[in-house]
């Protein structure tokens, strides 16, 4: 392949390229609607010239014809009054005529034929052209659909959703970690409060035990003092275990406080 050959296809393929990225479907659409009007009309002004013509040529014809049939009268009425020149000069004018109507009809014949074709032809045209506007709006329609999608598409990429879902996926876990850390502080507060309840309650056990060991222990001291030799009980040795075994009791309750 020669250097020529080879610069020509790369002219000729950006250029291509370049026509193909301007076409607007639209436009081309509407320019193409408007050629084929342009040609209906330029096939309508044949079609009618062309049936002038075969007009003309069938009122030549049937003039020729009757020129013809004229002097065919006209040779056989000479004939009649005796004259033979005259009527053989008759005949030739009905030859010619006769000639020339012959030739009309072929001219018309062949007319004919033309002007039915062009009949054809330019209801096809029309046929064509409504197809056209028809397909011309499906296609802009679809083309006008195609144009929005990719705004849309163009549109959503440029939202930068994955980011956006991203923060929310964020936020949702701030808002949970939040909601743990305002349960875990209620369940402190109220685990203290108990822990309050019990200690209060625990001690009020204890408070009544020791009252009641006081006043058990009041009482036996009363019965003795009561007795004769009460001063001989209280120093004896069983009012002394009895004194330890209340300090030991009053070091136990000092160390649950």
């Amino acid at each position: 392949m020669g250097l020529f050959d080879r610069v020509s296809r790369v002219i000729r393929s950006n250029l291509n390229a370049a026509v193909s990225s301007a076409e607007n479907p639209e436009k081309i659409l509407d320019q193409a609607i408007i050629d084929m009007q342009e040609d209906l009309v330029q096939m309508r002004q044949a079609v009618a010239g062309a049936i002038a013509s075969q007009k003309r040529v069938q009122q030549q014809y049937d003039k020729a014809q009757n020129d013809a049939n004229t002097w065919q009268q006209r040779a056989q009425l000479a004939l009649q009054k005796g004259d033979e020149d005259l009527a053989r000069q008759a005949l030739g004018r009905k030859k010619s005529q006769a000639e020339t109507a012959a030739a009309l009809k072929a001219q018309l014949d062949t007319q004919s034929v033309t002007v039915e074709q062009l009949k054809r032809n330019l209801i096809g045209l029309e046929s064509k052209l409504s197809e056209a506007k028809t397909k011309k709006d499906m296609l802009k329609a679809r083309a006008s659909a195609a144009k929005a999608n990719e705004q849309l598409q163009n549109t959503t990429a440029s939202m930068n959703t994955s980011s956006a879902m991203a923060a929310f996926e964020r936020m949702e876990e701030k808002v949970m970690q939040m909601e743990a850390t305002s349960q875990a502080a209620a369940e402190l507060a109220g685990s203290d409060l108990e822990s309050q309840f019990a200690k209060l309650e625990a001690g009020g056990d204890v408070d009544l035990e020791l009252a009641a060991m006081k006043a058990q222990l009041s009482g036996g001291s009363v019965d003795q003092g009561q007795l004769p030799g009460s001063e001989t009980a209280q120093s004896s040795p069983q009012g002394a275990d009895v004194d330890a075994e209340l300090e030991e009791l009053r070091a136990q309750i000092d160390q649950l406080d």
